[in-house]
């Protein structure tokens, strides 16, 4: 095989009209597989191909991607940057979005590579090139580019050959040509400073953090918004909460959730701005967000009994992430009836909203109440069995009637409620005094689709693998759980036939 593919590429490389030939190429190494294809081509030259892209003809364009695509991923990455760098930086250029494509995902490949990321950190045409891509129309090919540029930023040279260059100015004229790129090379920015505190010092001292940071309080109210999205990311990380603590920014943006109320145009950014803190809220401490910054807990109680549904919805989401965790949930068991008012409103929601809403909602209503097996007080179960017990009168036969509604998604997020109260003793006890409840969460008929068989065996299994669940189910039904479980959600019972034939 590998004699007839060479045979190919010295004959396509002599003829005007190789479209046939390059067909029979593409058909060869794509019959080859993968694990074996690498040292078929491994001595093969490869020039012809690429000199084969310089043409308009659209056809001959996408083969020599296909073909050249397929070849050059089972190559080391070394050899690329070897023998094809030239080749690849021509790529970068090329008017089809394609061939750029192709440059790009090997170009990550060898910045992935411990030995070939030095020599394209130490090429500088190749990264200007990269960076050029940033600004191309096609949103494809500059997420390729700044998921390259992003990978070779994960090493000192890349850091430097980026970062202690002309390149940092040609990053920043390349920001003054429209907000779309503007705010590409912020998502490269914020992505490189969420690495280590060396890239984010980086990125610092290059002033791209701070433009960033200004851009908080301009005057169009898209790119707020757009800026507090950017900025959220760096809460993702240790060393980027603390510096935009040192900064001043979680001031700022608490500042400006104060700010909103008198803003009629607060609506396009405010989400931002409380999604902001509830990321902060997850990896930091609940109760010290929400006591440092009140007007965040505030905002979102009031826009979760507001009626935009956008603004609800992002309440909803904000609250799931609170209670996810116990020192959530008690901050917000501290704010005494104001929550309870809020459960009555999140029942009201979870039966009557629009389904992405009643979604979101059941998601949020889980998260409060899942309270895993060693965090299970006496204090926090009387705290989730409250809570359950204030979204109606039968709040099982509630949740219940809403799994059983003719739509996928409402099944399996009411069905996550039930896993939620399934590892605890006075949701065992409510389920067991249920009526039919145990029939129907081993019922794999009830619901056909695969999402919500795979959810009722959640429910299961937190049953089975709870302490409490024999001695409150009893033997006979704690048995028959554990058989559902021993079978499997897909489990179906054999039924015999026999024909009888009629006697004459």
């Amino acid at each position: 095989m590998a004699a007839y593919i060479e045979g190919l590429l010295v004959e396509i490389s002599g003829l005007e009209e190789p479209i046939e030939e390059l067909r029979s190429l593409q058909t060869a190494v794509l019959a080859i597989p993968l694990n074996t294809l690498g040292e078929t081509v491994s001595g093969l030259r490869l020039q012809a191909l690429f000199s084969l892209l310089n043409t308009n003809d659209s056809e001959q364009i996408e083969l020599c991607v296909a073909i050249l695509g397929r070849i050059l991923q089972v190559l080391e990455p070394v050899h690329l940057a070897q023998n094809f760098r030239e080749e690849l930086q021509r790529g970068l250029n090329h008017p089809s979005d394609s061939v750029k494509t192709l440059a790009l995902d090997q170009i990550r490949r060898m910045v992935e590579h411990s030995e070939a990321v030095t020599k394209i950190a130490n090429s500088h045409e190749v990264l200007k090139q990269v960076l050029q891509c940033i600004g191309v129309e096609k949103v494809s090919v500059a997420n390729e580019a700044i998921k390259a540029l992003s990978k070779l930023a994960q090493t000192k040279a890349g850091l430097d050959a980026l970062f202690m260059s002309d390149l940092v100015q040609d990053l920043k004229d390349a920001m003054t040509r429209n907000d779309v790129i503007r705010y590409r090379v912020y998502e490269l920015i914020v992505g490189i400073s969420s690495v280590s505190p060396v890239s984010l010092g980086y990125c610092a001292n290059s002033s791209f953090l701070s433009q960033l940071i200004g851009e908080l309080t301009g005057n169009d109210i898209l790119v707020r918004a757009t800026s507090v999205e950017m900025v959220t990311t760096l809460t993702h990380s240790q060393h980027g909460r603390q510096y935009l603590a040192q900064q001043g920014i979680i001031d700022k943006i608490s500042n400006m959730i104060i700010g909103a109320e008198s803003d009629p145009l607060s609506g396009l950014y405010l989400p931002g701005l409380v999604k902001f803190f509830g990321n902060l809220a997850v990896v930091d401490s609940p109760q010290q967000i929400c006591e440092c910054y009140p007007a965040f807990i505030k905002k979102v109680f009031e826009m979760a009994e507001g009626q935009d549904p956008i603004m609800t919805g992002v309440a909803l989401d904000t609250l799931g992430i609170l209670g996810s965790n116990v020192e959530g949930k008690q901050v917000l068991q501290k704010t005494g009836e104001k929550f309870q008012n809020l459960l009555k409103r999140m029942s009201q929601l979870a039966r009557n909203a629009t389904t992405e809403l009643r979604v979101r909602c059941l998601e949020a209503i889980a998260l409060l109440l899942t309270l895993p097996a060693e965090q299970q007080t006496e204090d926090l179960l009387g705290m989730t069995e409250s809570w359950f017990n204030s979204f109606s009168n039968q709040p099982l036969e509630l949740f219940k009637n809403i799994s059983c509604q003719p739509f996928p998604e409402l099944h399996c997020s009411a069905l996550k409620v039930f896993t939620a109260i399934a590892s605890q003793a006075w949701g065992q006890k409510m389920m067991i005094d249920t009526p039919g409840f145990v029939e129907y969460i081993v019922d794999r008929s009830a619901q056909p689709d695969k999402e919500s068989k795979d959810a009722k065996y959640e429910i299961v299994n937190t049953l089975v693998n709870s302490k409490s669940t024999a001695g409150i189910f009893g033997n006979q039904q704690y048995l028959r759980l554990r058989t559902y479980l021993r079978e499997g959600p897909y489990y179906v019972k054999a039924v015999s036939s026999v024909a009888v034939e009629d006697a004459e």
